[in-house]
């Protein structure tokens, strides 16, 4: 028996059925058509013209009269097989034996049911939603365990921060209503004008001479005393010479410069003076400091009691980035200038330039003014010769006994007004 010989054909590339849209081959998901006969077909183009990616997009739906499909070629429902390779359909003219082959483009359908949407657009909801709310619906949904706990306990302390500053703004309300705003004002202003007395060192207000009233050892300890005898050595070998270097490089404050040039000729008082303006001009280099990042506070010629005491009693510890560093605040300096005040007082017979000192603290004078007068010292003016023929004003401080009585910022204010 002779072998079956099937007719040849001939193909024909033909390209696209229709301008620029394929011929659509369908799958479904959920298994085989039986009847395609019951099949509604609908096919949704692009309106977007102008859009390269959006011109070619479409959306293929599928009604039976049991259940609705639908597919597209864009979106995450998309084949990937679309991109990676090219379908065809092929139709053959059984009486010229010619097969036309067309582009095509393959759809998986899938059920659509009545409470889903053919594309998922983002609510309103959600596009008002932060990025930290977006995350944290992430976690709610999809994260471990101990994510879900570290949120839970994060927007438990968010409520107990809200509710806490409900709290404080209703108290605050509740003073205001019950005080006025005019008798809270003047309580914050005296308050911040009773801080002077902060950071003063104890004043002995019965002593009977000006060296008693700010006692030398609550400055400086003996055992502190005894640790600045070799730091200072340079200061109390001092000559001319270095004086005049000292003035060239500017490496040290001009009442520092001044002390040294008048130091006793008596080893022993020389001695004690030297150490003092060492300590008093380490202290206005450590107040011109902000931040102490290390452990010694001014390198390595500090001794350790006198670094440790400038880290103890002129800084405040905070905590920052994960790491504990000492900070010089606002009252910090102001406790430090009143140190240099007293050192200043002991090394200069109990009468000094506060001018001079206020420059090199780099202070107003109306802030040196209050200080010295919250210290109880007489505040006089006397005319300083700069050059030949030109003089100046400069403050002077005295500590003498009996004390004037302390002034504060309030009292100072209160005779301006009047």
């Amino acid at each position: 028996m002779a072998a079956e010989v099937l007719p040849s054909a001939r193909w024909q590339y033909c390209g696209e059925p229709d301008e620029s849209q394929r011929a659509v081959l369908v799958q479904f998901s959920n298994g085989k058509l039986q009847n395609p006969c019951n099949l509604r077909f609908t096919l949704y183009n692009s309106t977007d013209s102008t859009n390269p990616r959006k011109r070619s997009q479409r959306i293929l739906t599928a009604e039976t009269d049991r259940l609705s499909y639908v597919g597209n070629n864009f979106g995450t429902g998309a084949l990937k097989c679309n991109t990676l390779c090219r379908h065809f359909v092929g139709i053959l003219n059984k009486t010229s034996g010619q097969m036309e082959v067309y582009d095509a483009e393959l759809f998986n359908m899938q059920p659509l049911f009545a409470d889903e949407s053919v594309e998922s657009e983002p609510t309103s909801e959600s596009q008002t939603k932060t990025f930290r709310e977006k995350m944290d619906s992430c976690i709610e949904a999809f994260g471990t365990t101990k994510q879900k706990r570290a949120l839970n306990s994060r927007r438990m302390n968010k409520v107990g921060s809200e509710s806490l500053n409900l709290a404080v703004a209703k108290a605050a309300e509740e003073i205001i209503d019950t005080k006025g705003v005019e008798a809270l004002v003047s309580d914050a202003i005296q308050d911040d004008l009773q801080d002077d007395s902060l950071y003063l060192p104890p004043c002995y207000t019965d002593a009977a001479k000006p060296e008693d009233v700010y006692k030398f050892e609550d400055i400086l300890s003996p055992v502190e005393y005894d640790a600045l005898e070799g730091p200072s050595e340079a200061f109390r070998k001092v000559t001319s010479e270095e004086i005049l270097k000292m003035i060239e490089e500017n490496s040290h404050c001009s009442f520092v410069i001044e002390a040294l040039k008048s130091l006793p000729s008596n080893e022993e008082s020389r001695d004690r003076q030297a150490r003092c303006i060492w300590f008093l001009d380490t202290l206005i280099k450590f107040r011109a400091q902000k931040v102490i990042k290390r452990k010694s506070a001014l390198g390595p010629g500090i001794p350790h009691i006198i670094n440790t005491k400038l880290l103890k009693h002129f800084t405040c510890l905070t905590y920052n980035n994960g790491s504990l560093r000492n900070l010089i605040s606002n009252s910090m300096k102001a406790k430090i200038t009143a140190y240099v005040v007293i050192l200043a007082l002991h090394i200069n017979d109990f009468q000094i330039d506060l001018t001079l000192l206020q420059r090199d603290l780099k202070l107003s004078e109306k802030r040196m003014i209050e200080i010295a007068k919250a210290m109880r010292l007489k505040i006089s003016k006397r005319k300083v010769s700069l050059a030949p023929g030109r003089e100046e004003d400069h403050r002077l401080g005295t500590l003498s006994i009996p004390l004037p009585p302390a002034q504060n910022s309030n009292q100072q204010s209160k005779r301006k007004k009047m």
